[in-house]
């Protein structure tokens, strides 16, 4: 492609986000402080990623303190820290081994490559495909976005990436149709965020466990969005009543430096042996120094305790709008602090009248408005957002009169 005169741009950010038209420079807690000295309520926490609010003073100092000693070195060498945060989500969970990456897409890739690895290294090679459900969100990788099925994202990329076979969210004789002499696993994610905050019930997630023990398949939990205490545990497997085979986590495991993990028992985890997978920044100082520091808060007593009665504070106040305006609302759903309003009115309208508010919110598919307030927030802010939702459901209520009377 010959190269021509440059266009004239008013930024050269790749167009790839459609960002609202205002820019924070500090944040205390669930506030967000607009270049303007605008305040907004933060209820979006950076889509998940900032489960212990803005500037938290234990996750500023750990990182203040390991930046002044040592910042990266490569996973040539042995990181103390990233050691005793890998032991520390074994401890705390089901795993026996922790991969660090970047981000939960990278985190999801190695649990792909892992479950496909399983298979290989128990004498199955042509086991490689997993089956997945509508409507789940995996990441913007070519693999993961195979994986999440979205004919949407998946429009103008070529082939998709061959592997994955997907059924209905809930379907059990779906599911159990798809498994083939190809299928290594099942990955679901426990609450589908970006998918309109549905999950299956308990006794889906029973079976599917027990479908993967009958047929010798790895059982993989995206927990990028529900992990790390969004649910009011620190997994929300934990919930499910099974334990996966292999769990991918990210968004809050960093506090907002970027960071993901892929976590496994020994057994999956048997194939990745040195060499088979890597990454150059993956757990490097700085991350491992944020991830133990959001471990130290969410590991303290009462933590989950807190975030359980700040979801049942906030689901109660919004079944209260529903009742009310059921013109604009008509369903709460979700658990622990992972809430999805299913709209009546177009949900981007309702985010972008929120924003005029002071209340940060982001949409999600099914016309669903999702709340993800930081874990950290308190009855008092809680009042304060309900306060602005209300505010705007009469607004939207009062259009929508006036447009019938006329």
């Amino acid at each position: 492609m010959s190269h021509t005169a440059k266009p004239h741009l008013d930024s050269h950010m790749l167009p790839v986000f459609a960002r609202a038209d205002v820019a924070f420079e500090r944040g205390e807690g669930p506030w967000l402080i607009a270049t303007n000295g605008d305040r907004y309520l933060d209820f979006t926490s950076g889509v998940a990623v900032n489960a212990l609010g803005h500037a938290h003073p234990h996750l500023v100092a750990a990182v203040q303190e390991q930046a002044a000693k040592l910042w990266h070195v490569s996973n040539l060498f042995t990181i103390p820290e990233g050691e005793r945060l890998a032991t520390r989500l074994c401890d705390a969970s089901f795993a026996d081994v922790a991969f660090f990456c970047n981000s939960g897409a990278e985190a999801m890739e190695a649990c792909i490559k892992m479950a496909r690895k399983f298979q290989a290294v128990n004498g199955r090679p042509e086991r490689y495909r997993l089956i997945t459900f509508e409507g789940a969100f995996h990441g913007r990788t070519l693999a993961t976005l195979a994986a999440g099925g979205q004919q949407k994202y998946l429009e103008g990329f070529g082939p998709r990436v061959e592997g994955f076979d997907q059924v209905p969210l809930g379907d059990l004789e779906a599911t159990k149709k798809a498994i083939g002499p190809h299928t290594a696993g099942i990955l679901i994610e426990p609450w589908q965020g970006e998918g309109g905050v549905r999950a299956a019930d308990p006794a889906f997630f029973r079976a599917l466990r027990q479908l993967c023990d009958d047929n010798k398949l790895v059982l993989v939990f995206d927990e990028v969005q529900t992990g790390m205490g969004r649910t009011g545990t620190l997994f929300a497997y934990e919930k499910t009543g099974v334990e996966p085979d292999i769990m991918a986590l990210a968004k809050a495991l960093g506090g907002g430096f970027p960071m993901g993990a892929c976590l496994a028992t020994a057994a999956a985890a048997a194939g990745m042996t040195p060499g088979t997978h890597g990454s150059t920044f993956g757990g490097n100082l700085l991350a491992v120094a944020a991830g133990n520091a959001v471990l130290d808060v969410m590991l303290a007593p009462k933590f989950f305790e807190s975030v359980q009665r700040s979801s049942l504070v906030l689901k109660q106040k919004l079944a209260s709008i529903v009742d009310r305006y059921p013109d604009v609302i008509d369903e709460v759903r979700g658990d622990g602090l992972l809430i999805g309003l299913k709209a009546v009115t177009p949900a981007g309208d309702l985010v972008g009248a929120l924003r005029d508010e002071k209340l940060l919110t982001v949409g999600a598919g099914e016309n669903v408005v999702r709340l993800l307030p930081p874990l950290i927030v308190t009855e008092t802010e809680i009042d304060d957002a309900v306060s602005r939702i209300e505010r705007v459901c009469a607004k939207f209520t009062r259009t929508s009169a006036r447009r019938e009377a006329v």
